[in-house]
C-alpha cells in the first residue's frame, strides 16, 4: 500500500465476549483484551498494531460495548475516545458494522473501509495487506461488496463455508452461496470440490456501497440508524444509538445482507489465518512437546499424557496422568476438563452455567 490513504478507513469490531473460550475469557475481561498467545501482548493489540501500519491513526475505528471503553484505553495509550464507538447494547455485527459505517459516511462520504475482528491471528502480514490492496483496487471499478475467504487445511465444522464460481479476475470470485458450519461429511466434500473458502468475517467495501445495501436489505435496520445521523458526534450521540440499539435486530450481517446481496466477491487468500474462537484453534497453532501436547502454565506436568491443551496459572501444580485429548483450563473459581473434539459444545455450557449460577462464573 504506497502511503497511507485517507479515504481508506478501518472498523475493528471488539464487542465479543469469547464464551467458547471459557473459563479463560468472562464477560468482564473478554478474550480479545487478553495475551491469549503468551506474546505479551492482547489480540485487539496485535490488531491495532497491525492496521497501524498501514492506516492513518484517526480512521482507525474500534466499536466494542461501551463497558470496554476503559480497557481499550488502557490497552490502546493514546487513542482519540471519539475512535472507540460505545454500543449500549450487544446486538450483532450488523449493527455494529450500521453504527461505525453511518459514523464514518458523516466524516468522509467518499471513505472505503475495512471491518475486522479484534480477536483474529494473522501470521502472515504481508500476503494478508496484499489481499487487502487487491480488495480496494478492485472497489475503485466495481460497486461490491468484499470479503477475504480462506482457503482451507481441513474439513473444519467451526466455519463458515462461501462457494464461489469465476468472475474473469484472478484475484477476485463471485460468490455463489454461504453455508453456516456445515456437518463434517458436508465440510469434507466442501474441502474435496476445491471452490470452498472458509469465511473469515473479515469485509472490504466503499462506505457507501454497504449503507446502500443496508437500505435494500435490512431496511427497517438501516432506518433506525438512519435517524442517528443528525446526533454523530454531538453530545446526542449516545442517547440516539441507545435508541438505535433499542429498537433494531440482533442479526449478523451475513444473515441480513451478504447471503442476500448478488454484488457480493470474495478473494480467496492465505495468510496464516486463525479465529481463535475456541479451545481447539488455540492447540492448532500453538506450540507442542514431543507428545502433542500445547501447555500455557509453568507447573504442568503430563505423564502418559498425549494431544492435550492445558492452561494453568504459573503458581499452580497440575498433574495429569494418562489422559488423550482433553482441554483442561484452570483459573481461580472455575475447572474446565473437555474432551478436545468436543469443545464447541463449551458456548452451549456457558449458557446453562448462567441460567443455574446467574453470571458469577460468566
Amino acid at each position: 500500500m504506497a502511503g497511507k490513504n485517507k479515504d481508506r478507513y478501518v472498523i475493528i469490531m471488539a464487542g465479543g465476549v469469547g464464551s467458547r473460550f471459557w473459563p479463560v475469557s468472562r464477560t468482564s475481561y473478554p478474550k480479545q483484551f487478553l495475551d491469549i498467545l503468551g506474546t505479551g501482548t492482547s489480540l485487539l493489540q496485535q490488531t491495532y498494531k497491525r492496521f497501524q501500519k498501514q492506516f492513518q491513526k484517526e480512521n482507525i475505528f474500534i466499536v466494542a460495548n461501551e463497558q470496554y471503553r476503559g480497557l481499550i484505553t488502557e490497552q490502546i495509550p493514546g487513542i482519540d475516545q471519539s475512535r472507540i464507538l460505545g454500543e449500549p447494547l450487544a446486538k450483532n455485527t450488523t449493527a455494529c458494522i450500521a453504527y461505525a459505517a453511518f459514523h464514518i459516511h458523516k466524516l468522509n462520504p467518499k471513505a472505503s473501509c475495512i471491518v475486522a475482528p479484534s480477536d483474529h491471528l494473522i501470521l502472515d502480514e504481508s500476503s494478508f495487506f496484499q489481499s487487502v490492496d487487491n480488495g480496494f483496487d478492485f472497489l475503485q471499478k466495481n460497486n461490491a461488496l468484499l470479503t477475504l475467504g480462506i482457503k482451507p487445511s481441513r474439513p473444519d465444522t467451526g466455519y463458515g463455508y462461501i462457494q464461489y464460481i469465476d468472475s474473469g479476475d484472478p484475484e477476485v470470485k463471485k460468490v455463489k452461496t454461504f453455508t453456516e458450519k456445515p456437518s463434517i461429511e458436508i465440510a469434507q466434500t466442501f474441502i474435496e470440490s476445491g471452490d470452498f473458502l472458509w469465511n473469515a468475517g473479515i469485509f472490504i467495501w466503499n462506505n457507501a456501497g454497504i449503507l446502500e445495501a443496508l437500505e435494500k436489505y435490512s431496511n427497517e435496520l438501516y432506518t433506525q440508524f438512519k435517524e442517528t445521523e443528525s446526533s454523530l458526534g454531538t453530545t446526542n450521540e449516545k442517547e440516539a444509538i441507545t435508541q438505535a440499539y433499542e429498537l433494531c435486530k440482533n442479526i449478523s450481517i451475513d444473515y441480513a445482507v451478504m447471503e442476500k446481496a448478488n454484488n457480493v466477491f470474495v478473494i480467496p487468500s492465505d495468510f496464516g489465518w486463525s479465529d481463535l474462537g475456541t479451545w481447539a484453534s488455540l492447540y492448532s497453532i500453538h506450540d507442542k512437546d514431543e507428545k502433542q501436547n500445547a501447555v500455557n502454565g509453568k507447573l504442568v506436568l503430563n505423564f502418559n499424557t498425549n494431544s492435550c491443551m492445558v492452561h494453568a496459572p504459573n503458581g499452580k501444580l497440575v498433574v495429569l496422568n494418562s489422559v488423550n485429548d482433553l482441554i483442561v483450563v484452570d483459573t481461580e473459581d472455575v475447572l474446565l476438563v473437555c474432551d478436545r473434539n468436543r469443545e464447541q459444545e463449551v458456548k452451549q455450557i456457558v449458557t446453562d452455567i448462567k441460567l443455574k449460577f446467574g453470571d458469577k462464573y460468566i
